[in-house]
C-alpha cells in the first residue's frame, strides 16, 4: 500500500469512528428525551400528577418494547444487507418520529410514537459498534468502541440542557440532529468483513442460529445478563429519583434530569477508565467484573444517603454513572463472541434486549415496593442483578486481541 493510500484508509477509519460516535450521541439523546421531559410533557398534555408515574412507565415499557423488536429487525438486516443501510434506516425512523413527539396531545399517541421512535433507535448503536470492530486493528478496536461511547454518552448533557427549553423543543431538535447526521452519514463505507461474505452461500443475520446451538445460546444470553445492572441504575434508580427523594427523605425535591446528566457525564468518565483497564490489563471479563463490584457499591452509597441534598444527589449519581460505565466494554464483549455472519444481529440485540429488560425490571420492582418499599427494593433489586451479570461474566471467554474474521457454522 502506498503512503497516499495509507493516508486516505487512515482518515476514513477516523471518520467512520467520529460518524459512528456522532450516531451515538444522538442516539443517546433521543433515547433519554422522554426520561427527561416526562414529567413536563405529561402535565401539558393534561395528566393529572397523581398519574404521573404508571403513565411514564407505560410510555417507557412501550419504547423500550420497540427497543426490543427494533433489535431484532436491524441486526437481521445488519447482516443481511450490510452495516449501513441499518445506519441509515434507523436514524430516519427515529428523527421522523422525534419531529411527531413534539405535537401529541394524549397518552396513547405519545406511547404509540415513542414505541416507533424505539424501533428505530434500536439500530444506532450496536451497528455502529459492528462497524468499528471489525474496521479497526484488534489491537486497537477497543479504544475505538470506548471513543463512540464516551462521545456518545454526552449526548445526554445536550438532551438535559435542551430540554430546559421546553419538552416540545427538546423532541424537535431530536430530530434535526438525526436529519443532519443523516447527511453527514453519506459518506460512510461498508464492512470489509462483510463485504467478504456478502455475495456467499453462507446464512447471514439468521437470528435463529442463537437459539440453534446451546453453546451460542448460552453465549448470548450470558452477554444481555451482564449488561442489565446499568439500565437498571438509569432506567428505575436515577429516572425515579424524585420518588427516591421521598422514601429517603431528601431536604429538597430531586431533579430526575440532573440525575440523568451527572449520571450520563460519570458514565462517559467510567467509559474511559473501562477503556484504558481494558488494555492494561488485557482483559475485558477483569474489567466488567470490577466495574460491577463498584456499581453495587456506589448503589449502597445512593440508597443509604437518608435526607441528602441536590448537591449530594448529583455527586452521588456521578458516582454511579462511573461506576457503571462498562458500556462500551459490555457491547465489545457481545461483538467479539460472535461471528461476521450473526455479528450485527448479535451487537444490536443485546444492548436492545439489555435496554429492554427495562419492562420486567419495572415490573419486579413494582411487586417489590409493594411490600418492601422503594429503597428495600432499590437494594434487593440491584444484589440480584449484579450477582447474575458476574456469574454471567464468569462463563464468557476472554475475547480481548481476539480475531473477528471468521464465520459461525449453521
Amino acid at each position: 500500500m502506498t503512503d497516499a493510500a495509507s493516508a486516505k484508509a487512515k482518515r476514513n477509519v477516523i471518520f467512520l469512528v467520529l460518524v459512528a460516535s456522532l450516531g451515538y450521541f444522538v442516539d443517546i439523546y433521543d433515547l433519554l428525551v422522554f426520561s427527561i421531559v416526562r414529567k413536563s410533557s405529561l402535565l401539558s398534555i393534561g395528566v393529572k400528577p397523581a398519574d404521573i408515574l404508571p403513565q411514564g412507565l407505560f410510555i417507557i415499557n412501550l419504547q423500550m418494547f420497540g427497543l426490543l423488536l427494533g433489535g431484532i429487525l436491524w441486526g437481521i438486516v445488519g447482516d443481511k444487507l450490510g452495516r449501513i443501510k441499518v445506519l441509515f434506516g434507523s436514524i430516519l425512523l427515529y428523527s421522523l418520529a422525534n419531529f411527531a413527539n413534539a405535537f401529541v396531545h394524549d397518552v396513547n399517541t405519545y406511547a404509540a410514537i415513542r414505541f416507533i421512535a424505539g424501533i428505530g433507535l434500536a439500530g444506532e448503536l450496536g451497528a455502529g459498534i459492528t462497524l468499528v470492530t471489525e474496521t479497526l486493528s484488534k489491537e486497537r478496536r477497543g479504544s475505538g468502541t470506548t471513543i463512540v461511547a464516551v462521545i456518545g454518552l454526552f449526548g445526554a448533557a445536550l438532551a438535559v440542557t435542551v430540554a430546559k427549553h421546553g419538552w416540545q423543543n427538546a423532541y424537535i431538535v431530536g430530530g434535526v440532529l438525526g436529519i443532519l447526521l443523516l447527511l453527514l452519514r453519506i459518506g460512510t463505507f461498508e464492512s470489509g468483513m462483510f463485504k467478504n461474505i456478502e455475495q456467499s452461500e453462507i446464512k447471514k443475520g439468521n437470528f435463529l442460529m442463537l437459539f440453534n446451538n446451546w453453546g451460542r445460546f448460552k453465549k448470548y444470553i450470558y452477554c444481555i445478563l451482564i449488561g442489565a445492572p446499568l439500565w437498571y441504575v438509569v432506567g428505575v434508580l436515577v429516572t425515579l429519583s424524585p420518588e427516591f427523594g421521598k422514601a429517603l427523605g431528601a431536604t429538597e425535591p430531586l431533579s430526575a434530569a440532573d440525575g440523568i446528566l451527572y449520571t450520563y457525564i460519570g458514565i462517559a468518565v467510567g467509559g474511559i477508565f473501562a477503556g484504558l483497564l481494558a488494555q492494561f490489563t488485557k482483559s475485558r471479563k477483569i474489567t466488567m467484573a470490577v466495574f460491577l463490584s463498584l456499581s453495587a457499591i456506589s448503589v449502597v452509597c445512593y440508597l443509604s444517603a437518608k435526607g441528602l441534598n441536590s448537591r449530594e444527589f448529583v455527586w452521588l449519581c456521578f458516582f454511579m454513572g462511573c461506576a457503571v460505565g462498562y458500556w462500551a466494554t459490555f457491547v465489545t464483549i457481545a461483538a467479539e463472541q460472535f461471528g461476521t455472519n450473526i455479528r450485527a444481529t448479535v451487537a444490536t440485540t443485546v444492548p436492545n434486549f439489555v435496554r429492554g429488560s427495562l419492562i420486567p425490571i419495572n415490573l419486579a420492582f413494582t411487586a417489590l415496593v409493594v411490600h418492601y418499599g422503594m429503597v428495600t427494593s432499590g437494594y434487593i433489586m440491584m444484589a440480584i442483578l449484579t450477582v447474575i451479570a458476574l456469574l454471567s461474566v464468569s462463563q464468557l471467554k476472554e475475547t480481548y486481541g481476539k480475531d473477528l474474521d471468521y464465520v459461525e457454522a449453521s
